[in-house]
């Protein structure tokens, strides 16, 4: 019997055989993750209203230099440059913001979403030459690892901030009184889901066991792994409800500075 031979067909940017509605998904992530980024860079760049009592804003810790309560270091000094810029959110940013960005599973979608590369399974795409992530600037996405350690101390850093949310300051008797408020729920969940996404990364699962051929004979590094892969199946809807969280919880906390917003809260 003789071959079949097929000749391959290049197809053009757009062009497909399938008849779903594929465009959907690319389209809402291009969506979510740019209303993301125009919502945390307008709220960075505020400088302001990014704290409430004992609440402070996770696109602002831990606030290095500010005039609020939760500055380590008190307000910037008087000989800092005036072209330099000044709010706090602007120091730290840059170290959750890298580790979102060189995540696995933000890779992919945000290549379909924003360079349609693809934009789909079997779609055309507009490059037509694959190099990978093997080249500058995408070979720097390999510093995912390294941001994970980082991202691991904001956690730590984060859920401090909880346990803070939950000291008010009493206004009969001006001494702190232990309590829970709408905003300690809000920045508590905000850990749940960050650490439900941090948990469950990629390479934090390779750290725990995915570097071992054989894990039978490691109990406890078998028990890690396991641990890091249950959080790592859902490690899609962690990431989307973690990023969603955290433009919510600094607009919580904003609203109530403003006076927006009332805080109930029990106090014991």
């Amino acid at each position: 019997m003789a071959d079949l031979h097929v000749p391959a067909t290049i197809q053009r940017f757009g062009q497909t055989a399938r008849r779903d509605a594929w465009w959907v998904r690319p389209l809402v992530v291009f969506t979510v993750l740019s209303a993301f980024v125009i919502y945390a860079t307008w709220a960075a760049l505020q400088g302001v209203n990014y704290h409430y009592g004992s609440y402070l804003s996770p696109l602002y810790s831990p606030e290095l230099f500010g005039k609020s309560s939760h500055a380590w270091f008190g307000p910037l000094p008087e000989s800092w440059p005036a072209f330099l810029p000044t709010s706090p959110a602007l120091f730290i940013l840059w170290a959750p913001g890298l580790f979102r960005l060189t995540c696995y599973y933000y890779r992919g979608q945000y290549y379909r979403a924003f360079a349609a590369d693809p934009p789909s399974c079997a779609v055309g795409e507009p490059s037509r030459k694959y190099s990978g992530e093997r080249k500058f600037p995408l070979v720097l996405q390999n510093l995912h690892r390294y941001f994970l350690y980082i991202a691991l101390f904001f956690l730590l850093i984060l859920l401090y901030d909880v346990w803070k949310a939950m000291w008010f300051n009493d206004a009969e008797t001006g001494h702190e009184r232990f309590g829970v408020g709408v905003g300690t729920i809000v920045l508590a969940v905000n850990v749940v889901l960050l650490g439900g996404y941090t948990f469950g990364c990629h390479s934090l699962r390779h750290l725990a066991g995915g570097i071992k051929d054989r894990l039978s004979g490691r109990p406890i590094r078998r028990r890690m792994y396991m641990c890091v892969s249950c959080f790592n199946r859902r490690h899609m809807v962690w990431a989307w409800l973690s990023l969603v969280w955290v433009a919510f919880s600094d607009l919580y906390v904003r609203l109530c500075a403003t006076g927006m917003l009332t805080d109930w809260k029990i106090l014991l």
